[in-house]
C-alpha cells in the first residue's frame, strides 16, 4: 500500500540535547528561513493562572514532578491543554515507530515551543531518565539527532522526488516451514484510525528533531498516578509513575536510521551501540549446540510486540533457557539487558535489574536469522516473567545499501504502570 506523504515545508527548532543546550532554528526539507510562531513573550502570558509549585532541591519522583511543572509554567493555558491529558488506554497506546506527527502520538510539538520551553522540556527529560552514556538521556538526544540526519538525507536527495520515505517494509514474521505456528506482528506504513483522545489530530509526516512530542497523562504529583510520553520517529518513552515511585518504564521503543553518522564537528554517533554490543556479546558467547537449542521457529522482519501489540506476549516462551547456561553467560544476559532498562533513571534502573536477576531461571534467549545483527532479518529476543527485549535488523529506508535497527523494551507485568489489561 502506497501513500502520499505532505512535504514538510515549516521551519521546526531543532533539538541538540547536549549539555542541555538548545541552538536556534534549522531547516527541514524546503529551506526557507521563518520566524518561530511561539515566541517567549507569547510563553510569558499565561492564562492558566497559578503557577505550579516548583522544588529546585527535590530528588526522586519529586524532582521529575518538579521538573514537569517548570515546564507546564512556561506554557500558556492553549499549550498547557495539549500537554496535560488523560491517563486513558486510548492515550498511552497511541505511540509508533512512524515518522508521523499527533496522529500517531499525543501532546505538544518541540517545533513549537520556544528555546525557554524546550529548554525547560530537555531539563525534565534529563531528570526522568538515565545518566549513563549511550543510554538513558544521552541515547535518547542521538536518536532525535539521527532524525535530523535523515532530514538532511531526505531534503538533498532528487530534491524530495522520490517515492516517500518509510519506516517498515515488511513487519511480519514468517514460520519457517518446520514451525507450526508462527507468531505475526503487521505494521503499516501510514499510521490508520483516529488520532488519540486529547490529541490535536492532523499532524505532520516527515523527519526532524522538531518532530517529536511530549504529554502528561494524568497530573504530575508525587502521590498520584500519572505518565511522562514522550516521543517522535524511532522513540516512545512511556515512564508510569505511582504514589511517589516509578510504576514502569516501559514499553521503551528506540530504533535508529543511520546506524552511525559523524557530524560536521567530527563527532561519531552510534545510538544503539551498547544494545546491540550486549547481543552480540550473548549470542558470541553460545556453543554450537546451545544455538541450535536457542533457534527460534520463526523468522522477523520487524520487533514482535510493536506498538498496536500492546500484551500480545507469546504463550509459549522459545529458545534457550537461561538456567541451562553457564555463570559467565548468566552475566552477559543481564549485561544485554540493562541498556534498555537505562532509560528510566539510574534507581529505577537498579531496582528493575535486582528484579530480572532473580528471575533469570526463568528467562529465555533465542535468535532468528543470523547472529551478527548486521543483514535484514537478523533477530534477538529476551523472554523472561517479567522482561521482554527484541533487536532486529531492518534494510535502510531511507538510507539504501545499509540495515537500520528497530528495539523495544516491554514488561510482562509492569508495561504502562500495570495500568490496562490487554487481552
Amino acid at each position: 500500500m502506497s501513500r502520499e506523504r505532505t512535504r514538510l515545508v515549516r521551519t521546526r527548532r531543532t533539538w541538540r540535547g547536549i549539555a542541555g543546550a538548545v541552538t536556534a532554528v534549522v531547516l527541514v526539507g524546503g529551506g526557507f528561513a521563518v520566524a518561530n510562531a511561539s515566541t517567549d513573550t507569547q510563553a510569558s502570558k499565561s492564562a492558566a493562572g497559578v503557577k505550579r509549585p516548583v522544588d529546585k532541591k527535590a530528588t526522586g519522583t519529586k524532582a521529575v514532578v518538579s521538573a514537569a511543572n517548570a515546564f507546564l509554567n512556561t506554557l500558556d493555558a492553549d499549550q498547557q491543554a495539549e500537554v496535560l491529558l488523560e491517563l486513558t488506554e486510548a492515550n498511552a497506546t497511541a505511540w509508533s515507530n512512524l515518522p508521523c506527527g499527533s496522529s500517531c502520538r499525543p501532546g505538544i510539538e518541540l517545533g513549537s515551543l520556544s528555546d525557554t520551553q524546550l529548554a525547560a522540556a530537555v531539563k525534565l527529560l534529563k531528570v526522568a531518565t538515565g545518566t549513563g552514556k549511550g543510554s538513558g538521556y544521552d541515547q535518547i538526544q542521538q536518536i532525535i539527532k539521527a532524525d535530523d540526519v535523515l532530514a538532511s538525507v531526505q531534503a538533498t536527495s532528487s530534491a524530495g522526488t522520490g517515492p516517500a520515505p518509510s519506516d517498515t517494509a515488511s513487519s511480519t514474521a514468517s514460520a519457517d516451514p518446520s514451525a507450526t505456528a508462527a507468531p505475526s506482528s503487521t505494521a503499516t506504513d501510514a499510521p490508520t484510525g483516529a488520532p488519540p483522545s486529547g490529541g490535536t489530530g492532523g499532524g505532520s509526516f516527515g523527519y526532524g528533531s522538531g518532530l517529536y512530542y511530549m504529554a502528561f497523562l494524568g497530573t504530575p504529583s508525587a502521590d498520584g498516578t500519572w505518565q511522562l510520553h514522550f516521543g517522535g520517529h524511532h522513540l516512545a518513552v512511556d515512564l508510569t509513575y505511582k504514589k511517589g515511585k516509578v510504576a514502569g518504564a516501559s514499553p521503551f521503543f528506540i530504533g535508529v536510521e543511520p546506524t552511525s553518522w559523524t557530524d560536521d564537528d567530527g563527532t561519531t554517533y552510534t545510538p544503539l551501540e551498547e544494545q546491540r554490543n550486549g547481543m552480540l556479546a550473548l549470542t558470541g558467547s553460545l556453543s554450537t549446540e546451545q544455538l541450535a537449542t536457542a533457534k527460534l521457529s520463526a523468522t522477523y522482519n520487524d520487533v514482535l510486540l510493536g506498538p498496536g501489540q500492546d500484551g500480545q506476549f507469546p504463550e509459549t516462551k522459545e529458545g534457550i533457557k537461561v538456567s541451562e547456561l553457564s555463570p559467565k553467560q548468566q552475566k552477559l544476559v543481564l549485561k544485554a539487558i540493562y541498556p534498555w532498562v537505562a532509560n528510566v533513571d539510574d534507581a529505577t534502573a537498579k531496582k528493575l535489574m535486582k528484579t530480572y536477576a532473580h528471575e533469570l531461571n526463568e528467562t529465555y534467549v533465542g535468535y532468528s536469522g543470523g547472529t551478527a545483527l548486521d543483514t535484514q532479518g537478523d533477530y534477538v529476543r529476551i523472554d523472561g516473567p517479567g522482561v521482554w527485549v527484541e533487536f532486529v535488523c531492518q534494510n535502510g529506508l531511507v538510507i539504501q545499501g545499509k540495515v537500520h535497527y528497530h528495539t523495544v523494551y516491554r514488561d510482562h507485568t509492569r508495561d504502562y504502570g500495570s495500568e490496562f489489561t490487554f487481552s
